[in-house]
């Protein structure tokens, strides 16, 4: 019976997890004051809420949609995994950001000079850089870069 119980807490506690929303922090904080953006696996939130109203965007995995929308007029950019691209281009000129895996870079570049952002250990850095002194954001979950930047 014991060993029962224990695997369904374990369950459960997995399942909350899994479920739990993404939260994104000013700086290199986790306080509840300082998380500027609230990610539930579709839609970005203003803030800690998880309110309707304060939805900013919305994914599909594929396209950002300003608020609450999935219609094309709506289309904030589009992502193809590499590459993100304004509105709904993918057009090689319309290449806003390129990432690969750990940098984030301007346009079609993937030159160390160009890198804008470095991504790791769950805090989002200025440019190459990995010191603490240099994290814009913490990251407490899982988000598609595509809506992290839309917090950035």
């Amino acid at each position: 019976m014991k060993k029962t119980l224990l695997l369904f807490v374990a369950i459960v506690e997995i399942a909350m997890q899994a479920s739990a929303a993404t939260h994104i922090y000013r700086g290199r904080s986790t306080y509840m004051s300082d998380i500027i953006a609230t990610w539930d696996g579709k839609y970005l939130y203003r803030g800690n809420s998880t309110y309707m109203s304060d939805i900013l965007y919305s994914w599909d995995g594929k396209h950002l949609y300003s608020g609450r929308s999935n219609y094309l007029s709506d289309i904030v950019c589009t992502w193809d995994g590499k590459h993100l691209y304004s509105g709904r281009s993918t057009y090689l000129s319309d290449i806003v950001y390129t990432w690969d895996g750990k940098f984030l870079y301007s346009g079609r570049s993937t030159y160390l000079s160009d890198i804008l952002y470095t991504i790791s250990g769950g805090h989002v850095y200025r440019g190459r850089s990995t010191y603490q002194s240099d994290i814009l954001y913490t990251i407490k979950g899982h988000i598609p870069i595509p809506v992290l930047l839309t917090v950035m």
